[in-house]
């Protein structure tokens, strides 16, 4: 949600200004050595039995801690989609004893920053603190994951913030390609349900949804929790228990079913007089433990994923002038994956930009890479990777998700090598196992000349 809420004072907004400012100078200049230098990684568990990983670095006084719960927008009430993402603009709101304007006024003058974010599977959050206003700080994390207020005033505002949102987006041919995406792709599951919700849904949300959705999917037995910046272990286990503590011990989740996008073609076009079209192709992928998730990942950036690096981009705009922005990445979720991708050009062009794409999906499909192209990706993909470890809310936000996706506490010392493992046998086996040129699920948004909305057989 935004970062800022519009009942702040001036005076708060200047505090404010100044000490997001402060934080996030300290968090970028502190950790570059900590990124260079071999990560230790503890597990730690708490004296109530919680469990976090935590990486010490004294370098700076602050400290950085990255959560997750099972059940994002899936779990949203049937009718009520946009339940989970509206509590996420909530959580700041009031907690406790303390209304929006306290809970807010006070944030700002201890320089503690939280803010949390609803995905499909994932329920996250994100905080940060000046080591010396840690105990103060967790107090409030603690409230707002405990005792939210969900006053009828704040509730009102959000929803009307969320209502401005939706609206927006609906003229937006890039989110309104994505959702009726995922609309084909997935019918009749979750996951076709847009995260925000709709005008109509929303509207219908209330306290109670909102009480009962915390009520749910705030428990232990889903948390992950990653902390990294000045403090040990010793004193890590009773903030644990102090912000998580209190949670129930059981989540409450509905069971969610297994999906599987199916097989195209299939195209569909929503008219937007804009000037540009924006489609949204793809089709099923691979989960992170799959044995070829690896290499569908080195695959996907020689594609499509590499920006101007990649086949598509050097196809569609560099060779043709036919788009401007191309590109593919892949997604893996709980219970489903996918490859997908995204091509915005003149609406005279949607249709050849679309058979350029096909027709590159499937030359890769039957010849794969060459040598020297699988050669420039590893090197690339290993050589970026610390750069996801320069701050120490990234540091955390990826030992977050490697707890999530299960990938080991030593993830971070094997992921380059598996990624150099990757042969050219291996990536064209996978190029064909992936790639279904002529089963691609395509929306369309704006007004596309010639038969961009005929599917290619064949």
């Amino acid at each position: 949600m935004q970062c800022f809420k519009t009942v702040l004072t001036a005076w708060a907004r200047r505090i404010a200004c100044v000490a997001s400012l402060l934080i996030a100078l300290i968090f970028t200049a502190g950790l570059a050595a900590t990124a260079e230098a071999k990560m230790n990684i503890q597990e730690v568990t708490s004296p109530g039995g919680i469990k976090a990983w935590l990486v010490e670095s004294r370098q700076v006084p602050l400290i950085a801690m990255r959560f997750a719960f099972s059940g994002g927008a899936v779990q949203d009430s049937d009718g009520k989609e946009g339940i989970a993402n509206f509590v996420s603009g909530m959580l700041d709101e009031g907690a406790g004893d303390l209304k929006s304007v306290d809970f807010q006024e006070r944030q700002e003058e201890l320089a503690a920053r939280m803010s949390f974010e609803a995905g499909r599977d994932m329920f996250t959050g994100n905080f940060q603190t000046l080591t010396r206003n840690a105990k103060e700080a967790t107090d409030l994390l603690h409230l707002a994951l405990t005792k939210p207020r969900f006053d009828a005033d704040a509730v009102d505002r959000i929803k009307k913030q969320i209502l401005t949102g939706l609206k927006f987006d609906q003229n937006d041919p890039r989110r309104v390609a994505s959702k009726e995406w995922f609309k084909l792709a997935f019918k009749g599951h979750p996951y076709a349900r847009p995260v925000k919700g709709t005008m109509a849904s929303v509207a219908t949300i209330d306290r109670t949804d909102l009480s009962e959705f915390v009520r749910k999917v705030f428990t232990r037995d889903t948390l992950k929790v990653a902390v990294v910046g000045d403090i040990d272990a010793k004193a890590l286990g009773p903030l644990l228990d102090k912000v998580f503590g209190d949670l129930p011990a059981s989540s409450d989740l509905k069971p969610i079913a297994e999906a599987k996008p199916p097989a195209g073609p299939q195209r569909k076009v929503i008219e937007m007089n804009v000037p540009q079209s924006v489609a949204v192709f793809g089709h099923g992928g691979f989960k992170r433990k799959d044995k070829d998730f690896v290499s569908s990942y080195v695959l996907n950036y020689i594609l499509g994923g590499g920006g101007f690096n990649s086949r598509l981009t050097e196809e569609v705009r560099e060779k043709r002038g036919l788009a401007y922005s191309v590109y593919s990445y892949l997604s893996p979720y709980r219970h489903a994956a996918i490859y997908a991708g995204n091509v915005a050009t003149e609406n005279k062009s949607m249709t050849r930009s679309l058979e350029v794409i096909e027709d590159e999906l499937k030359r890769m499909a039957e010849k794969g890479p060459s040598a020297e192209e699988l050669k420039n990706a590893k090197q690339y993909l290993t050589g970026s990777y610390p750069l996801r470890f320069d701050t120490s809310s990234k540091i955390a936000s990826q030992l977050m998700w490697i707890q999530i996706e299960d990938l080991g506490i030593d993830y971070i010392d094997t992921r380059n090598s598996k990624i150099e493992d990757v042969t050219l046998q291996d990536i064209r086996r996978v190029a064909k196992r992936l790639l279904k040129a002529d089963g691609l699920i395509v929306t369309i948004v704006g007004k596309p000349m010639g038969a961009a909305g005929k599917p290619k057989k064949g």
